[in-house]
């Protein structure tokens, strides 16, 4: 109703709740989504699962 849309309603319920599950799961909600949204153009979509917040590690950057 105040989205503007209904897509645009269900796409931010999607955002909430991303942030939210981050939240449950002990991470920062803007280091985590920064971190996916940075990785999704390369990242694999049969391994899409592990970046969502139960399972996401945030990248080891060699010294």
């Amino acid at each position: 109703m105040f989205c503007g849309s209904e897509l645009a309603g269900q796409r931010a319920a999607v955002v909430m709740s991303l942030v939210q599950s981050a939240k449950l799961n002990g991470l920062e909600p803007w280091a985590y989504l920064r971190d996916v949204l940075a990785r999704l153009p390369t990242h694999l979509n049969s391994r899409i699962d592990d970046l969502l917040p139960h399972r996401w590690q945030p990248l080891q950057i060699p010294d």
